[in-house]
């Protein structure tokens, strides 16, 4: 893959994380409980925003391309993304695998889909009862609206809607890989990957 140009989350260079405040045995536990198939801490180090995956959303593969207030262009710019991004100090990733007969078996990627997103936006508001902000990152568009409100009104459930890893620019792959997750989990599997930002 060729070289990209990347936007850093961290402008005055590296996150400085002070004490510890966030018990990863637990969130982890808690994620499994959740429903999700495996989670980590996110190493910070790999909040590299990428123009180019940002602009892999313009070929509209999900029809939802300025369709959707969690879409680009809608949700702000690669810029906009990196910096809201560097005010959280923690994060943890969740994936949910499904199993699949075959290599095309869609129904098995749809269903593993949607069972991550209902788990995704569950935790979501689990974990917003203990901590003041968070910024979860999804798989895939935010479909908690049958039909988003998009361009005709605001968006319906501002505190519960979300972007997805790739709308922020992160190339979800290299996330794991950096965070010592595997992202591909062997011969007809599907994973779904998204990550919580925790301040």
């Amino acid at each position: 893959m060729p070289a990209m140009r990347a936007i850093d989350a961290r402008p005055n260079g590296p996150h400085t994380i002070t004490m510890a405040k966030y018990d990863t045995t637990e969130l982890i536990r808690e994620a499994l409980d959740a429903g999700f198939s495996q989670a980590g801490e996110l190493n910070l180090e790999a909040l590299v925003f990428m123009p180019e995956v940002r602009d892999m959303c313009r070929a509209d593969r999900c029809n939802q391309y300025g369709r959707n207030w969690r879409c680009p262009p809608a949700c702000g710019s690669i810029e906009d993304a990196a910096e809201r991004a560097a005010k959280y100090s923690y994060g943890l990733l969740v994936q949910t695998i499904g199993t699949m007969e075959d290599d095309f078996d869609y129904q098995a990627m749809l269903d593993t889909g949607e069972q991550h997103k209902r788990n995704f936006v569950d935790l979501i508001g689990a974990l917003k009862t203990r901590y003041d902000d968070i910024l979860p990152m999804g798989a895939g568009t935010c479909s908690i609206c049958t039909a988003c409100a998009y361009p005709d009104a605001p968006c319906r459930f501002p505190e519960k809607s979300y972007s997805s890893m790739e709308a922020y620019g992160l190339w979800v792959s290299r996330v794991c890989e950096i965070s010592g997750i595997p992202y591909n989990n062997g011969k007809r599997t599907i994973t779904y990957t998204s990550c919580y930002l925790l301040k």
